[in-house]
């Protein structure tokens, strides 16, 4: 077989492979489209967000309609659209062979709910961003309330750590790095219910089992907050069974490695 021939076979071979996938890609342009096959990826019990939900909000924006074919799928909208929702971390979405297409949708995981003395709520997640609270979902997290500046359309915790000029003016770190250890901690978890800021600067925890308050004091560094909670942590195995939950109206936990309580004026 000459060379020529060859080469005609081969030329004639692609472009019936060529012609081939744009039939299919036509055929396939054409498919109407299945609902999404939606994965939410969550931590924790606290979803802000359904998949129920955000297929209401696909076609509420007409992204997403019954009887859409497969051209009108616009992709880059569609992962815009939900990763501009304050709730969600991150937002994939793809198509699949024949009519099946999904969206994978990565949610925040919040550590904390601040009320800020300004009358505003946000969450923090454990990644140190504001998160806008939902009329419809609530996370079952740390309460933080007091003299607290931070904004909810403010910084992220990482922008002030970086920034020199706010770390020692701003407390949303401080509020992170306690509520953040709570959040991780099984025990600390179910035990601390609220953390108050005081005006002296001094954080307080409020626990859910007894009365007592808890003076935290600063929260600078991590290493400072977990050595606390360490101190905190034996105090309540080693301390609490032989003297009893309502003996204390006070533990403090501000001095360097002691913990200094308070007795109640009628403890036994």
């Amino acid at each position: 077989m000459t060379n020529w021939l060859k080469i005609s076979l081969w030329s004639l071979f692609g472009l019936g492979i060529i012609a081939l996938m744009f039939i299919i890609s036509s055929i396939q342009s054409q498919r109407v489209l299945d609902e999404p096959d939606i994965v939410m990826v969550k931590s924790g019990e606290n979803p802000f967000l359904t998949e129920g939900e955000l297929l209401q909000l696909l076609e509420r924006e007409d992204l997403f309609h019954e009887g859409m074919i497969r051209e009108e799928l616009n992709i880059a909208a569609i992962e815009k659209l939900i990763a501009d929702i304050s709730q969600v971390k991150s937002v994939k979405v793809f198509t699949e062979i024949g009519s099946s297409w999904k969206i994978e949708v990565k949610l925040r995981n919040p550590v904390a709910r601040i009320f800020n003395s300004v009358g505003e709520s946000f969450y923090i997640d454990d990644d140190g961003d504001i998160v806008s609270t939902t009329q419809t979902h609530t996370a079952r997290v740390v309460v933080v309330t007091g003299a607290i500046n931070d904004r909810k359309n403010g910084l992220s915790v990482s922008e002030i750590i970086n920034n020199d000029s706010l770390i020692s003016i701003r407390k949303l770190d401080d509020i992170y790095r306690i509520s953040n250890y709570v959040w991780y901690d099984p025990f600390f978890r179910l035990m601390i219910g609220q953390l108050h800021l005081e005006k002296n600067g001094d954080f307080t925890l409020i626990p859910l089992v007894g009365d007592q308050k808890i003076v935290f004091g600063s929260a600078e560094t991590e290493e400072e907050v977990e050595a606390k909670f360490e101190k905190l942590r034996i105090f309540y195995d080693e301390a609490m069974p032989s003297v009893g939950w309502k003996t204390y109206s006070e533990i403090s936990l501000k001095y360097d490695e002691q913990i200094v309580c308070k007795t109640k004026p009628n403890a036994e």
